[in-house]
């Protein structure tokens, strides 16, 4: 029994990922977590009938060229609990017994260099295995401290530290800042967030060291912590150029839709467009205004703004053109007749947007609730002040995150779905007692609201509802029955909007 004060003892894997045995490769799949005790050098074949358990067995070179040494060493290893073989590579390399180690669970070490230097590393290291795991984070304190607050270099220097570790950087929504993408792919990833001023995660450190070990994943989270401050300051200060890029992305935005009409002012307005420009921002017209919302308020206070996680995802899933933050939402914009003919269709153009866009809400909604509002075809940029107004405030009336809304297409249901249904409850109930006091099933009520919503028209209203023209129209008489009358002008906005207050709260 080991006393609970005494450091806990180095394992298989450790020896192997602490890197004090150079160019070392590790064979079998199994045994790898046995902690290893002692060390035993073998120059002899007889030495092989004596070991002790949780012993790494040290075949010279002279010894191991012969293979069958080697399978033998294995046995004599499974049957006396020794923890694992090691072999100079050199001698084994035509034909590595891998197949027998992973059979019997007893890991098989191939190093490059002499067999007795590798013994007296391995022995350094099982007598002080805390010194081992010191070593290693002063190694990557040093390197990262060198590194600097440079991402590439902070990077590098943990790949060095970790070289059997695959590592990236995210943004705080997956999105590939730097590194191997092959550390996203896996299956039980170790990650830490890198922390704002604020306490919510600027970016996401990703590692997946290939490695199954109890315990190795807390030594490369250890590690990893070491980076956390120099890549809050990288991303503080890109953090800072975003937010300085979004300030004159809006300034420059507002400058393109609100051109001064002063003569003088021409060149300026030269100057405006050439920027605009350089930014990759369409210009040419027609253009098709887009509108995002997020459904968190990032006013509230409750969480990080959600402008750089959009802007992320803008990019991942949107369909093209920039994203500006516009009042209380975000807007795009993008030249309808790019790669289309010189025809004019303006509602072509603007339900091919409208279908673009809710494939892409769609897509930012599993990370990002947003609704989505077009509008359009802005004949330019003179125009696009308009468009973006309009489609700003189609996101206004989306009544439910991953709506998307046509601003030409909004209608009394859209419009109705904004008003505050809590407070106008129960007037819509006094408005429609009779008609509630008779619809058991709610029948009636719907089909109000749906003839309404058709302008009174039962034919539309009966292909909405799902039923025959005739059924509708025995509704409407039973509904004209109970005193209301939907083609009535002094009825029919109190009777829309009580019926859609009613069927909101449902």
């Amino acid at each position: 029994m080991r006393r609970p004060d005494l450091p806990a003892p180095m394992t298989v894997a450790e020896l192997v990922q602490y890197g004090p045995l150079p160019g070392v490769r590790i064979l079998g799949t199994t045994g790898r977590d046995t902690p290893v005790l002692d060390v035993r050098i073998v120059d002899r074949r007889e030495a092989l009938d004596d070991l002790r358990p949780h012993t790494a067995v040290v075949l010279t070179e002279a010894l191991a060229r012969s293979g069958w040494i080697v399978e033998m060493a294995l046995r004599k290893a499974w049957e006396q609990a020794a923890a694992c073989v090691v072999v100079p590579e050199a001698a084994v390399a035509a034909h590595p017994p891998g197949a027998l180690a992973d059979r019997l669970g007893v890991p098989l070490l191939l190093i490059g260099g002499d067999a007795l230097e590798g013994a007296v590393r391995i022995a350094s290291a099982v007598s002080r295995p805390d010194a081992g795991r010191t070593a290693l984070l002063a190694d990557a304190a040093q390197r990262l401290a060198a590194a600097g607050p440079h991402v590439e270099r902070v990077l590098a220097a943990l790949h060095t530290a970790l070289p059997s570790t695959s590592l990236a950087l995210t943004d705080p929504v997956g999105g590939m800042l730097a590194g191997r993408r092959a550390a996203l792919d896996s299956a039980h990833p170790v990650r830490l967030d890198v922390p704002g001023p604020d306490g919510h995660p600027l970016a996401v450190l990703v590692a997946d060291s290939r490695s199954k070990e109890a315990g190795w994943a807390s030594t490369v989270e250890a590690v990893l912590r070491l980076a956390v401050p120099p890549l809050t300051a990288w991303a503080a200060t890109r953090r800072l150029a975003e937010e300085q890029l979004e300030r004159r992305g809006e300034l420059l935005l507002h400058q393109l839709t609100h051109p001064s009409e002063e003569a003088e002012d021409e060149q300026g307005r030269v100057h405006v467009r050439a920027e605009a420009a350089a930014l990759g921002w369409p210009l040419a017209g027609p253009l098709i205004a887009f509108a995002l919302r997020p459904a968190v308020a990032a006013q509230a206070g409750d969480g990080p703004a959600p402008g750089p996680a959009l802007r992320a995802l803008w990019a991942r899933y949107g369909i093209g053109g920039p994203l500006v933050a516009y009042e209380d939402c975000w807007v795009s914009w993008r030249s309808a007749a790019v790669g289309r003919p010189a025809a004019p269709d303006p509602e072509l153009w603007l339900r091919q947007g409208e279908t673009q866009l809710r494939t892409a809400v769609r897509a930012i909604g599993d990370q990002l609730p947003v609704a989505g509002g077009v509008a359009g075809p802005a004949g330019d940029t003179g125009t696009l002040g308009v468009a973006l107004a309009d489609a700003r405030a189609a996101t206004a009336v989306a009544a439910v995150p991953g709506a998307v809304v046509r601003a030409d297409r909004m209608g009394p249901a859209q419009l109705l779905s904004v008003l505050p249904t809590e407070a106008l409850r129960r007037p819509a109930e006094v408005v429609l007692a009779p008609l509630l006091a008779a619809d058991r099933d709610g029948t009636l009520l719907r089909t109000l609201a749906v003839v309404l919503d058709q302008g009174a028209a039962p034919s539309a209203a009966a292909e909405i509802l799902g039923v025959h023209r005739n059924t509708v129209a025995a509704r409407m008489e039973r509904i004209r029955s109970l005193g209301f009358d939907p083609e009535d002008p002094a009825q029919r906005l109190p009777l829309h909007l009580a019926c859609r207050v009613l069927l909101a709260e449902s």
